[in-house]
């Protein structure tokens, strides 16, 4: 690989030695002639090489022309990383970029034992990595010396501000030199990272590298609609079905993380967890399995899962919807990096339908929409697998044949041939069934928002001739209404208003009619337990419901007037009613007798509450 002048003749060892035939665009960047000595603000996607980007860039100012680094002392560069995980990361690619020019890297990250941590800055370094808060904690203690410090890396700035993590920076930027070089690499450029840049930062130039539609152009996106009931079955038969060597599933919450970890270790399957609440040397050890093989599928939070790096990432799986466009792009970005191609995976509800596709309007993204495999196409996928397995092409060895020979006399090729594809399936749990429901071309919400009141006007009554009835198990005692029960019905049955006809409402129950084009689609959305939100039961009836007859009431006689249970015991002559009348024996608190005909209401107790007289 030819490089352009001025690379340190160490580093352009170390690029050829790690098999770099060509750069990276990023890389590139940094090496041209206007870059050299300034300030910059980079916008480079993950994954495009910005950490040996950033190595090459600050290797001038560091190692002053020589070949090798003197003796540590006080750190030379300073980089900046938003998680650990990306900070060890960063530590490991500088380390084999520098090593055999003899750099000294130390690193400073949250939750490591900041005693060896204090012991390493105090041998000497030529390089610190570390996390904001920890740096500023090493700097606020004298622990870490920045006087020496030439060049300062800031590496994903933008997820440096997401996180929280302004004043920190602010802090470490001010404690520094200020003839140092400050360097920005983010993936977006904010507000915040702009102004930023504008505080800190000395006549910046600024470089962008990629576009948004390259950023993702070696990642096919599929968003695969589910009913509600559904979504877990799908994610486990999208990673039967595309069998990825390492593969990454995003939730939105801890406990859902913790929930699908359980899951997918019930089934047999592979798999670690990354969430805030594991200690460091857990989410190591959970990372490690990953690069190692032991385990193939990392469950995490968008928070855990910012900034690592996984090796041969094929697949990801938002098991729960991004909240943001720029979410679902950082999320993808762990796959398709470097060139290699990957999958991103929307598991979407059909409750959820209308998200995901603002979702992908928003990051300008098109997804081929569909059904998750189904057991049928996964078990076809595994005979495709086992006929191209690549074990079944290798000659026969000599140290093999005697025995291939012994097989094949006592049991015969077939039944050898049987076993063979017994043992390789049962290494792979049993796909689950998933109820299909009808996937329409997708449309952006502009156009929806067209075809609902230009192509399709709101249905006239006649229309809703061909319709079936449903029964909710919720009526007038729970406080049902019309406003919040049609959004609802929208929501989770993948219906719109105009599919909603008449609505008639009960004590315990409400009648709804559907225009019978929609109904099978309603009932896949709900899923075979026909329920909405676990609780609201939805059951189709045969015919028509009684319409014409009254509200059941308490009292049959008095159709159209209050019923029993809301009328005052007494009329307005103080007469008592034929109901709900008290127990015998204990007299009416307002008319009981007193001594003397004076009722009981003008001042005196009732009969029934006075204390019994004292005889002699």
């Amino acid at each position: 690989m030819t490089l352009p002048k001025g690379v340190a003749t160490p580093l352009a060892s170390a690029l050829d030695k790690r098999g770099y035939e060509t750069l990276t665009p990023v890389q590139e960047a940094v090496l041209a002639e206007e870059f050299a000595g300034r300030d910059a603000l980079v916008s480079a996607r993950t994954g495009s090489g910005k950490t040996v980007a950033f190595g090459l860039a600050v290797a001038p100012d560091i190692l002053g022309g020589e070949d090798r680094f003197g003796r540590p002392e006080a750190p030379l560069a300073l980089a900046i990383a938003p998680t650990r995980e990306l900070a060890m990361q960063v530590a490991r690619e500088l380390e084999w970029l520098y090593g055999e020019a003899g750099a000294v890297i130390a690193t400073c990250v949250g939750g490591m034992d900041v005693r060896n941590e204090r012991r390493a800055l105090e041998r000497g370094s030529h390089i610190v990595v570390g996390t904001p808060g920890r740096l500023r904690d090493h700097i606020s203690r004298d622990n870490l010396d920045l006087s020496n410090l030439r060049a300062v890396v800031l590496d994903e700035a933008d997820e440096m501000l997401d996180l929280g993590f302004r004043e920190d920076l602010e802090f470490i930027l001010e404690a520094s030199p200020d003839e140092r070089r400050t360097l920005m690499f983010s993936a977006t450029v904010p507000k915040g990272i702009a102004g930023l840049a504008k505080n800190y930062q000395r006549d910046a130039l600024r470089i962008t590298t990629a576009s948004d539609e390259k950023q993702h152009s070696d990642i096919e996106y599929r968003a695969l609609l589910c009913a509600n009931p559904d979504r877990e079955n799908a994610i486990l038969n999208t990673l039967r079905y595309y069998d990825a060597e390492t593969a990454i599933v995003f939730c939105s919450t801890r406990a859902a993380v913790a929930h699908l970890t359980a899951r997918f270790s019930n089934r047999g399957f592979p798999a670690v967890s990354l969430s805030g609440e594991l200690t460091q040397n857990e989410r190591s050890h959970a990372l490690q399995a990953m690069r190692d093989g032991r385990a193939r599928v990392c469950i995490a939070t968008d928070v855990a899962a910012r900034g690592i790096d996984l090796p041969s990432l094929e697949l990801v799986v938002h098991a729960d919807l991004p909240t943001n466009a720029e979410t679902l792009k950082h999320r993808s970005g762990r796959t398709g990096r470097a060139g290699r191609k990957g999958v991103s995976a929307l598991i979407v509800p059909m409750g959820a339908r209308r998200k995901a596709e603002r979702l992908l309007s928003n990051a300008g993204i098109k997804a081929e929409w569909a059904n998750p495999p189904s057991a049928e196409s996964i078990l076809k996928r595994d005979d495709e697998r086992l006929l191209d397995d690549a074990q079944l092409g290798v000659p026969v060895d000599e140290s093999e044949s005697e025995m291939v020979a012994s097989l094949i006399e006592k049991h015969g090729a077939e039944q050898i041939a049987a076993a063979y594809i017994r043992q390789f399936r049962a290494t792979r749990f049993a796909p689950e069934d998933i109820q299909d429901v009808p996937v329409t071309p997708q449309k952006g919400p502009r156009e929806r928002r067209e075809s609902t009141f230009e192509s399709k006007p709101p249905r006239a009554r006649e229309d809703f001739e061909e319709s079936i009835w449903f029964s909710l198990s919720v009526g007038r005692k729970q406080n049902a209404e019309p406003r919040w029960l049609i959004p609802m019905l929208c929501r989770h049955g993948n219906i719109s208003k105009r599919d909603i006809g008449a609505i008639r409402m009960q004590q315990v129950e409400t009648f709804v009619e559907i225009h019978a084009s929609s109904v099978d689609g309603f009932m896949a959305a709900l899923g075979p337990q026909m329920t909405i939100e676990g609780s609201l039961r939805v059951t189709k009836l045969d015919g028509t419901p009684d319409l014409s007859a009254p509200p059941k009431r308490d009292n049959p006689d008095n159709a159209g007037k209050k019923p029993d249970w809301k009328k005052k015991p007494f009329n307005k002559d103080g007469e008592r009613r034929g109901f709900n009348a008290k127990p015998e024996g204990k007299p009416s608190k307002k008319f009981a007798d007193k001594p003397g005909g004076k009722p009981a209401g003008k001042g005196g107790k009732p009969d029934w509450k006075k204390k019994p007289k004292k005889f002699d």
